[in-house]
């Protein structure tokens, strides 16, 4: 697990002309383009908006140098998540519709409606849209340069200490449940190894989270109290020291949000 948080940070960090962009341009861009997104009407007029917006984010992603297995990985990954609830629209009567059109009866009284149908395949693209520029901001973005990002723009400190300090003991966590994976290679146990009683696999597992559990607790009270000795207070906030944004950056940040505005309106009215 530690390794491909390495490989994720390794891949974030790279020197191509997005990468080096100021992340809060990348925040501004990805939101946006995610607000344009959700907020445009829930029209079978979608997919003019949608494919104009995934062509943007193909732009994007080639200029970052990025291979496509890597975006294609990271989709499969995120694909359960919000896939089936987007499946489940099929089955019921959407309120975005006054009549509905049975269009496949299954047993137990389950319909599956026509207008349900479309308004999946608008939730698909829309969901599509957006997680893929959050795929873009997260593997073109360090996370640290991201919180410093968020913080620059107006991000709660509260919120930046405790994200801060999530980002710093995540990779902590991980190293921690990479030497417990190791002891158990060591001794030669696989929680799918069938040949191995249920209960007992089951039994160990359940050992093993406990003790992660315990671990982390203790962990997170020593940090505390050392924070503590070192002048933490509730006042302590993360410092983020100021950065000018450069003026090529401005334009590009411009250039950007005419587009992502422009787009909407043009498959609104393409629509009609």
């Amino acid at each position: 697990m530690i390794e491909e948080l390495y490989a994720i940070e390794k891949l974030a960090m790279g020197t191509s002309p997005i990468h080096i962009l100021d992340s809060r341009i990348k925040i501004i861009i990805c939101f946006a383009a995610i607000i344009a997104m959700v907020a445009y009407p829930y029209s079978v007029s979608v997919w003019i908006p949608g494919l104009l917006f995934f062509l943007f984010f193909l732009m994007l992603w080639v200029i970052s140098e990025l291979p496509v297995t890597t975006y294609l990985k990271r989709l499969v990954m995120i694909l359960p998540f919000g896939i089936f609830i987007i499946l489940f629209q099929i089955f019921f009567e959407n309120s975005h519709y006054d009549t509905f059109t049975v269009l496949v009866p299954l047993p137990l009284g389950i319909n599956i409606y026509s207008e349900s149908v479309e308004f999946a395949a608008i939730l698909f693209v829309k969901f599509i849209i957006c997680i893929s520029f959050i795929i873009l901001l997260s593997s073109t973005t360090p996370m640290q340069n991201l919180l410093t990002g968020a913080r620059r723009l107006g991000l709660p400190p509260e919120f930046a200490l405790v994200i801060g300090l999530m980002i710093r003991y995540l990779f902590v966590f991980a190293e921690m449940f990479g030497r417990v994976m190791n002891v158990f290679e060591t001794k030669c146990f696989n929680s799918f190894d069938r040949s191995l009683p249920y209960k007992y696999r089951l039994k160990i597992l359940g050992y093993t989270v406990g003790t992660m559990f315990i671990r982390s607790y203790e962990q997170g009270e020593r940090t505390y109290i050392s924070m503590l000795c070192r002048g933490y207070s509730k006042d302590s906030y993360l410092q983020i020291s100021k950065k000018e944004i450069k003026p090529g950056e401005w334009i590009i940040v411009c250039i950007a949000l005419m587009f992502i505005i422009m787009v909407p309106l043009v498959g609104y009215f393409s629509g009609i």
